[in-house]
């Protein structure tokens, strides 16, 4: 990232192990990455520490709705929000982002794809990877 550093990232995901090399990544971009590990955490928060951008598993949520981006995006509805996910389907993808995320990443692509849509959103544009990789 050319510019300066985002002042802080909230990163939600029940997967330990991963969080940890996601959080490494997110480093280099933001000051701070404060991590959460449920849904309550993670909207209190986002609430209470005002990040620039979230990054949040898909599968937070025990249940296979999407009701705690609904509840993110109303209490914070300036927050930058990135979705990732291990599901590839097209479905899903379209699902986060109707319910209000701003991006979509797969998780395997999360190397190559999450630092270039951190900079897209903080220009204003679209958080989209190119689509080849949505269908890899």
């Amino acid at each position: 990232m050319s510019e300066k550093p985002l002042s802080c990232v909230l990163l939600a995901d029940r997967h330990q192990g991963l969080t940890e090399r996601i959080r490494e990544l997110l480093e280099t971009a933001f000051e701070t990455v404060i991590m959460v590990a449920n849904e309550a955490s993670l909207l209190e928060g986002a609430g209470r520490l005002r990040p620039d951008v979230a990054v949040v598993d898909l599968s937070l949520a025990r249940a296979s709705n999407l009701g705690w981006l609904r509840a993110l995006r109303e209490r914070s509805p300036m927050l930058k929000v990135i979705v990732i996910s291990i599901h590839d389907e097209q479905s899903v993808r379209l699902a986060a982002l109707e319910a209000g995320a701003d991006a979509f990443v797969l998780k395997r692509n999360i190397a190559i794809d999450l630092l270039p849509i951190v900079d897209s959103l903080r220009q204003g544009e679209t958080g989209a990877p190119p689509p080849e990789r949505m269908e890899q």
